[in-house]
């Protein structure tokens, strides 16, 4: 009994001692934006000697960062909402067929092979196809390209959810009368809120977080998403260190509460696929 106490007594200390380590850089980041850009270059103490906010005033009233986050919050939940609807559906489909169909067994081995591949080498051909198109520089370009990369993943683990479902459910639909839509919409998606805030939850923070397509997709100042915006703080010969910290800080807190109050689903969508996904 004492050695297992022991045991769990350092693993705790272990798991604590990595929590410090990973955490590190963003609470250094959030006393940062506590100084100025000139402390924080020469100041080599961990707390700012002089506590300002300064760098939250010039943020929030002379930036666009109001601009940026209205067009990151835009498109995450655009994204989150359309991606999550296609994905529930195929899912469910590839769910009830996968075992059933060739066509739809190899569509289920092709969504795991689809994310083998980068979704930079598409890039180039993308770029071309929406700039024929004239959709360059435009938020709703942003939600087509992360709804198409967001998507396999979605497919696969709502279909890996809606595997493990009780088929007496859909029985008792089927002797009700009920048609397969019905009993999807009806039956399957009241009880199916796990599995699909898991896709919810990563559609969004990817959305959220996206950096690289966004920058090659995305010119005007005024469409700018977060991620770009930041980058405003960063100039050739020097950066804005305080300020950079107070905006960056600022970006963390949505997808942090987002977290806090969700991840429980992440955990139950992800175990509730593994028994049959």
């Amino acid at each position: 009994m004492k050695r297992k106490l022991l045991y769990r007594i350092l693993l705790d200390l272990l798991l604590a001692a990595l929590l410090m380590i990973l955490l590190f850089p963003v609470v250094y980041m959030i006393i940062s934006s506590f100084k100025s850009s000139g402390e924080i270059i020469m100041n080599r103490d961990f707390l700012p000697r002089k506590w300002t906010v300064e760098n939250y005033v010039w943020i929030l009233l002379k930036t666009n960062f109001g601009t940026y986050s209205v067009n990151s919050l835009y498109v995450a939940v655009v994204v989150t909402a359309i991606t999550t609807t296609i994905a529930a559906m195929a899912g469910y489909a590839l769910a009830l067929y996968r075992n059933k169909s060739r066509f739809f067994g190899l569509f289920s081995k092709l969504l795991l092979l689809l994310q083998m591949f980068p979704g930079m080498l598409m890039v180039i051909p993308l770029y071309r196809s929406f700039s024929v198109m004239s959709m360059l520089n435009s938020r709703n370009t942003l939600i087509v390209l992360y709804g198409t990369f967001s998507l396999p993943f979605g497919i696969w683990l709502l279909s890996g959810f809606f595997e493990g479902f009780p088929k007496e459910v859909e029985e008792s639909g089927r002797i009700d009368g009920c048609t397969k839509f019905q009993i999807f919409t009806r039956l399957v998606l009241p009880i199916s809120s796990p599995g699909l805030a898991s896709a919810a939850i990563f559609t969004f923070i990817n959305a959220w977080n996206e950096y690289m397509i966004a920058n090659i997709f995305i010119q005007s100042d005024m469409k700018k998403t977060l991620p770009l915006g930041l980058t405003n703080f960063i100039l050739q010969f020097g950066s804005e260190w305080g300020n950079l910290m107070a905006a960056s800080t600022i970006t963390i807190i949505p997808v942090s509460i987002f977290l806090v109050f969700t991840q429980k689903y992440i955990v139950q969508g992800l175990t509730a696929g593994a028994v049959k996904g």
